[in-house]
């Protein structure tokens, strides 16, 4: 399938990459598919690597859009591919009806792939691989009908054939039923009457009148007592049917082998008809893995650089999701100014989870798989991927943790480059603390020297200390929370961490006394040293941990403050609705009681013109207050008037003197102006001005603009046309 790699079969299966395979082979529908999804391996040309990156991302897109890819499915045809090889040869009914349905497949996914090319190109141009073979098909199906059988219309001869034997099986029927009848008058039949023995009708006759039965005996019951006799009237129809028969298999023969030596000159285009519909069955497979991850396509680029946003681990992703865990995401990166990272800190903290993400992901996309990450993120390609992870005792080889450790380390000094991704876990235990350490700080400083990029999981000391020492190496480590000793999952950037051993120790019920004797057998420096990096930890997670709550504080804080403003610009619109509503019911209750005072004098007195006097002089207090409040509307719309036009008036003069600075300036060298003549009804603006207006007249050089509140007179040279009138 892929290009051979110098990612060896050791390192995949430290990073657990079978178990991706396998993951893989369940997703695929077809059984040459699985064949290689369980063969997919990485590869470093990134010239054949992005096709398939690109068909997948493609795939997986038509799950979220109207134009799915129609199913591919299909039976190999590996057997009858071997078959049409040997000359002579003729393919079962089965094999013609694979065959068939292969070639419809393609012609299927070629005519989908063409006309949707431009929201599939890649898997356009993996489609214009298989060649179309829609005449095989409709070959096939002149001869073979949609139930598997042979027509008879497939030849002359076989037409022929069949009709006789439809005859003489007339004439069978015929004579049968009149021995039956006969047979059955005289008594001589049991109660079933007939049956069925090697595909001929038979009498059923009782075993004491055999001999009163003339025919051919084909058998007899388990007991004995009924025995089973073609008719002789019956015998003659029967001899030649079976000749037809014969006939018949014999034609049928005949024409599967003309129509097996029709396919067979196509056999090549078959084969690459199979691979083309098992590569969109691999790619479907990976797509449907990269849906059940949340996987996409990063970036990938040519600057040596590996930037994983929110990485997950993908096998931990989905035995967690089916579980219903978290899964931690983890962000790391590594450039040409951060080549090597040290990763320190407690054990069960997530260090070998890390390590193997940063692998898996890494072999991964060079198998052409997509990986879960942010979108952000960026990923290079590496000749070589180098690991050392897990205990590794080799028993066949008589080898211990730190002799086969050793061995790794040679291999590794031989094959590091700037090409070279290497991931180790514990570097440099299975031997002297002190002198294990020391020899790891030199194959660290090889692998600096280099220039290979890597990952390495430690508890060393001297290995951190090495990191910050090294500029384009960095310390990291996994955050624990320093007061209830858990990990939190989460890598940190720039900081060693500590390997908490004598708190957990503590933690676990080791007396105190017996931890504080043996801080006394080690070197002092060393534990101010780890307590040092403790103490930092702790603080950090501190500091982590009240940034977070101030930003949630923030958040809510921020959320209440704007629900108070929502809700006082409510209430204040609600009080002011309701005080008019107020004003106008309290205006509304003195027009009505003064209306009720003259309806009771009028009541009193019936004096119709004092009524009219009244009302007359309520309605005009009325008016008049109306009045009033129009004047006062006419004066705040004038003063608003007056604020504008001031405000056109200070933009003008402000106009003027930077037209004034403009012409000093362009004295030496003025430019020529094109010059327009205006008219009534054009719509213009002051040079480098905002406000636009029309023109109402125009006389001795200048105009009299109407900016709709106002109107203003202005020379004709300081206007600039902005519309010209219709």
């Amino acid at each position: 399938m892929n290009s051979p790699s110098t990612i060896s079969v050791k390192t995949l299966e430290d990073l657990e990459f079978p178990s991706v395979r396998e993951e893989l082979s369940l997703r695929c529908h077809t059984e040459l598919g699985k064949e290689w999804a369980k063969e997919v391996h990485p590869q470093n040309d990134f010239a054949l690597l992005e096709p398939l990156l690109l068909q997948t991302s493609e795939y997986l897109s038509s799950f979220e859009n109207d134009n799915r890819i129609p199913n591919h499915g299909f039976d190999s045809i590996k057997e009858e591919l071997k078959l049409l090889q040997i000359e002579n040869t003729s393919l079962e009914v089965a094999g013609f009806r694979r065959i068939s349905q292969l070639c419809v497949s393609v012609v299927v996914q070629k005519k989908f792939l063409k006309k949707f090319k431009e929201y599939y190109p890649q898997l356009f141009l993996l489609s214009e691989e298989a060649n179309d073979l829609s005449p095989i098909p409709k070959e096939i199906e002149q001869v073979i009908d949609r139930f598997g059988e042979i027509k008879d219309s497939a030849s002359p001869n076989l037409r022929h054939i069949r009709a006789a034997m439809n005859e003489v099986r007339g004439k069978i029927n015929s004579t049968f039923g009149s021995a039956l009848q006969r047979y059955q008058a005289a008594e001589f039949l049991d109660d079933i009457k007939e049956s069925v023995v090697e595909n001929r009708r038979v009498l059923a006759v009782k075993a004491m009148y055999r001999k009163k039965v003339k025919g051919s005996v084909l058998g007899s019951s388990k007991t004995g007592s009924i025995v089973y006799i073609i008719p002789e009237s019956t015998l003659t129809h029967t001899r030649a049917l079976s000749q037809l028969e014969f006939e018949e298999q014999e034609e049928v023969q005949r024409i599967l082998k003309e129509l097996t030596n029709f396919v067979r000159p196509y056999r090549e285009v078959l084969d690459k008809q199979q691979h083309f519909l098992a590569k969109i069955d691999l790619t479907a497979a990976k797509a449907r893995y990269a849906q059940d991850l949340g996987a996409i396509l990063p970036e990938i680029n040519q600057e040596k650089q590996l930037d994983l946003k929110e990485a997950y681990h993908p096998l931990l992703y989905l035995a967690n999701k089916r579980k219903g865990d978290k899964t931690w995401p983890q962000t790391i990166s590594l450039h040409s100014e951060n080549r090597i990272i040290v990763i320190s800190g407690p054990n069960a903290g997530g260090k070998s989870i890390t390590l193997k993400t940063i692998g898996l992901l890494q072999v991964m996309v060079q198998s052409g798989l997509l990986i879960p990450v942010h979108p952000r993120s960026s990923v290079c390609i590496f000749n070589r991927i180098l690991t050392d992870i897990g205990d590794n005792q080799s028993i066949e080889n008589h080898l211990s943790t730190y002799s086969y450790r050793l061995k790794n380390m040679r291999s590794f000094l031989k094959q590091c480059d700037p090409n070279t991704l290497f991931l180790i876990d514990e570097f440099g235990t299975g031997s002297d603390p002190e002198l294990g350490g020391a020899l790891a700080e030199a194959f660290l400083e090889v692998f600096y020297e280099r220039e290979s990029f890597g990952v390495i999981t430690t508890h060393y000391s001297n290995l951190k200390i090495l990191a910050n020492e090294l500029p384009y190496a960095t310390n990291a480590n996994m955050l624990f929370d320093g007061r209830t000793l858990e990990p939190t999952f989460q890598l940190v950037l720039g900081q060693a961490g500590s390997s908490f051993t004598f708190e957990v120790a503590q933690k676990n019920g080791i007396p105190y006394g017996l931890i504080n004797k043996a801080k006394k057998k080690i070197e002092r420096g060393k534990v101010r040293f780890d307590a040092t990096i403790a103490k930092l930890q702790k603080e950090r997670h501190k500091i982590s941990k009240t940034g977070n709550r101030l930003q949630v504080e923030e958040s809510k804080a921020r959320e209440e403050a704007e629900k108070l403003e929502k809700l006082n610009a409510k209430l204040k619109a609600k009080l002011e609705s309701y005080q008019e509503l107020y004003d106008h019911n309290q205006r509304m209750i003195v027009l009505g009681n003064k209306l009720n005072d003259a309806s009771e004098r009028y009541f009193r007195d019936n004096k119709k013109r004092q009524l009219i006097g009244e009302v007359l002089r309520i309605v005009e207090t009325e008016n008049s207050k109306r009045k009033k409040k129009s004047a006062e509307q006419a004066k705040a719309e004038k003063k608003k008037k007056a604020v504008a036009q001031q405000e056109i008036q200070k933009e003008v003069k402000v106009i003027r003197e930077e037209k004034k600075k403009e012409a000093k300036k362009k004295k030496e060298a003025p430019a020529p102006k094109k010059k327009v003549v205006f008219k009534i009804g054009d719509r213009v603006r002051l040079y480098d001005g905002k406000t636009t207006g029309t023109i109402d007249a125009i006389e001795k050089g200048k105009a009299i603009v109407n900016y709709g509140l106002f109107t203003t007179h202005v020379k004709v040279d300081q206007l600039e046309l902005v519309e010209a009138a219709k």
